[in-house]
């Protein structure tokens, strides 16, 4: 009867489901700091995580950070100090500086919600509210919303979007640190009909997507040093031709991406599994070494 009872048990573990694995967003977003390595991006922008993270301070001379309470001021030195260099460019321009979104978590990784990149601290999200004042209280920062830049049919710009916003644009895009800016596709379009014809190759790293209406997002280049960062592919043909993005994609965004946002076409079901997103990712599904950034104390 022993026998039998231990062979049952021994059939029993052998068929139970394995523990899940836990996810990456969970394990990342309960780090409350940084790790204590070098400043690292480490992997892809929507597959990583980063060492070494530094906060930009809740408060600066030309800046606030917004939505405190979701500790997401985190970024790479690089993209720290081209934020604050960026709200100087602001208060030139007569703003008083810059009310700055999500940049990452202490040590990146899959967000626990709302992003499906920011993962290395070179992402950052940059409000379209121009900044009136730099005293917000945390409070203030928690229920302060931004503005819309864009028509509802997404189109057009509406009366928000002013010169300024053009200018720190095209101040942010001309940055060599910067790979790519993505804004509404409305932002996009007036940028081209305004933007002066001498020098325009900025543009090409001006991106229009859905859903950048209330803020800007700038992507850094993988900082030169950073060996396990891996560099996005260029995706606007024009790269390679010295062009700025203002004509083939345009008339893709307006004639068709829009269209389909308004009446989603019937696709087949893919063969295969569905790819699984960085909400569903645990730790075998990023870089071996995120395992020692979530570990470093």
């Amino acid at each position: 009867m022993i026998r039998f009872a231990f062979a049952l048990a021994a059939f029993g573990a052998l068929t139970m489901p394995a523990a899940a694995e836990p996810l990456a967003r969970n394990l990342f977003g309960a780090k409350p700091a940084p790790s204590a390595q070098a400043p690292a991006a480490i992997g892809s922008y929507a597959r990583g995580c980063a060492a070494g993270l530094q906060a930009l301070p809740e408060t600066g001379p030309t800046w606030q950070a917004m939505r405190l309470s979701r500790n997401r001021n985190w970024g790479h030195p690089q993209m720290i100090g081209y934020l604050v260099d960026l709200s100087q460019t602001a208060r030139k321009l007569g703003w008083a500086g810059l009310y700055i979104g999500d940049i990452s978590q202490p040590r990146g990784g899959p967000m626990t919600g709302g992003h499906n990149s920011h993962q290395m601290g070179l992402d950052a999200d940059i409000w379209m509210l121009p900044a009136l004042r730099l005293n917000l209280t945390r409070q203030e920062r928690e229920n302060l919303s931004s503005i819309s830049v864009r028509t509802e049919d997404q189109t057009r710009v509406n009366g928000n979007w002013t010169p300024q916003h053009q200018a720190l644009l095209a101040a942010a895009a001309a940055d060599p640190r910067v790979d790519r800016i993505f804004v509404a596709a409305a932002v996009k379009i007036e940028m081209c009909k305004t933007a002066r014809p001498r020098d325009t190759s900025w543009l090409q790293k001006i991106r229009p997507i859905y859903g950048h209406n209330t803020h800007f997002h700038v992507r850094l280049k993988c900082p030169r040093d950073d060996t396990l960062c891996e560099t996005q592919a260029p995706t606007v043909d024009e790269l390679s031709k010295g062009g700025n993005g203002c004509d083939e994609t345009l008339t893709w965004w307006v004639t068709t991406y829009l269209e389909e946002l308004r009446n989603p076409p019937k696709r087949p079901k893919e063969p295969g599994p569905r790819p699984k997103t960085p909400k569903e990712f645990t730790m075998a599904d990023l870089p071996r070494q995120c395992a020692a950034v979530l570990a470093s104390d």
